[in-house]
């Protein structure tokens, strides 16, 4: 399993770890930025590192030859159709929700915002839609009562993620295929940016 890994800090940089501790052969890292941390691990790994041409755009030049699958951790940049049809099995984000439900950058605090006693984390094939994409898998959390966001996001959805990435990714490698559920559409709602709070680590997928 050839995977091309697309994110940043320290999100990007506990993918890339997980990955490497479970065999999987991570051939390219590709960054918005090329001083981010994700960068440095992967050129400290002897990974080669791309710097996207477009912050918020991976074209399918971008993606290794030979990737299998294409994986997001902490990436704000849309995976276009042309670099999804460049991998094998196309690609998957987490996104720090139970999906369709807060859709968008602020998941977390959203979640908080709402005062959810429940939250989750979805790994989602990335699509030409936003945080759109069928769910291969899903797990839920509890919220603490008086969390903050960054709080539930290092204490919960952070290792949520890392370990529902490692469980599709491992049932990729196996059976060749990903599992695939649509979302349910009337479920759905947005989680934009709350200007009061400054964005923290939780990953937006860019196709999060």
């Amino acid at each position: 399993m050839k995977i091309t890994l697309a994110g940043s800090r320290h999100f990007g940089v506990e993918t890339l770890n997980m990955m490497r501790g479970h065999g999987i052969d991570v051939i390219r890292v590709v960054v918005a930025d090329g001083e981010d941390r994700l960068a440095a691990a992967a050129r400290a790994a002897g990974i080669e590192v791309v710097v996207q041409a477009r912050p918020k755009l991976i074209v399918a030049s971008e993606i290794a030859p030979g990737t299998d699958l294409i994986v997001t951790a902490h990436s704000h940049a849309l995976v276009g159709e042309d670099a999804l049809k460049a991998a094998r099995l196309g690609g998957i984000g987490y996104h720090p929700s139970l999906l369709p439900r807060h859709r968008g950058i602020a998941a977390v605090e959203w979640t908080i915002k709402e005062g959810d006693a429940i939250a989750g984390g979805t790994i989602y094939h990335l699509s030409e839609r936003l945080d759109a994409g069928a769910i291969a898998a899903q797990d839920w959390v509890f919220v603490k009562k008086g969390e903050t966001a960054r709080e539930l996001w290092e204490r919960a959805l952070a290792p949520l993620g890392l370990r529902l990435l490692a469980q599709v990714i491992d049932q990729a490698k196996t059976s060749g295929i990903l599992p695939s559920m649509p979302q349910d559409e009337q479920f759905a709602t947005n989680a934009p940016r709350l200007d009061k709070e400054k964005p923290h680590a939780a990953p937006k997928s860019a196709a999060s």
